[in-house]
């Protein structure tokens, strides 16, 4: 890393620990199918009452960032103000042939995986401007993966308040217990972004951890 880059991301560091910013750029992360889009419109019609997208089962559906901006939360007499940043799931390898299966002619299918690898490298930009991190792992899946371990990894190495959501929790498959013993130095909250269940617990420690 060179001496400029090294100093920003020190003075970036200093910005977040000693001024409270009126509004926070929140990063919603993780694998493809995780259930990020899914959570970012469970957070978006809990408080305004919006979506940001819609999720599909054919993976790397969300291919450019998409932000809400200004979405407050309240909870127990604590209030933050958020922009919510959906990202495309990051992976260290995409594939047309894995879109192949969904029906999608070659042609469509090399053209979402270029814009799906574009998708990887302006999410990993984005956590530069980031203030915080919702990493969301599918609960039903092993999640000591090189993806996440890489998500984690670039995530520390900013020093990015996170939390881990252990998503997909109705399925009868799920255990976050996984998930917090793969990541034990790391907050994990146990929701299902589709139903809403728990998702109350999640709200309570993004104003803890965020705010």
């Amino acid at each position: 890393m060179g001496f400029f880059a090294g100093l920003k991301k020190k003075l970036r560091f200093l910005y977040r620990l000693f001024l409270r910013k009126d509004k926070l750029k929140i990063g919603i992360y993780g694998p493809p199918n995780a259930g990020k889009t899914t959570l970012a419109n469970r957070i978006l019609r809990d408080w305004v009452g919006e979506i940001i997208g819609t999720p599909s089962e054919i993976p790397h559906e969300t291919r450019r960032v998409k932000l809400r901006e200004g979405v407050k939360i309240q909870v127990d007499g604590k209030s933050i103000t958020i922009d919510v940043v959906d990202t495309p799931g990051i992976a260290a390898k995409v594939d047309f042939h894995d879109f192949l299966k969904y029906g999608l002619s070659e042609e469509e299918a090399k053209r979402r995986a270029k814009e799906a690898t574009e998708g990887v490298i302006e999410a990993i930009k984005w956590l530069d401007d980031l203030d915080g991190i919702l990493l969301v792992m599918d609960a039903t899946e092993d999640p000591y993966t090189q993806v996440n371990v890489t998500i984690v990894g670039n995530i520390e190495a900013r020093k990015l308040p996170l939390i881990i959501v252990a998503n997909k929790i109705d399925l009868p498959t799920a255990s976050p217990a996984r998930i917090k013993a793969a990541f034990p130095q790391h907050q994990v909250v146990p929701v299902s972004a589709l139903k809403g269940i728990n998702i109350d617990a999640l709200y309570k420690a993004m104003a803890e951890k965020f705010g």
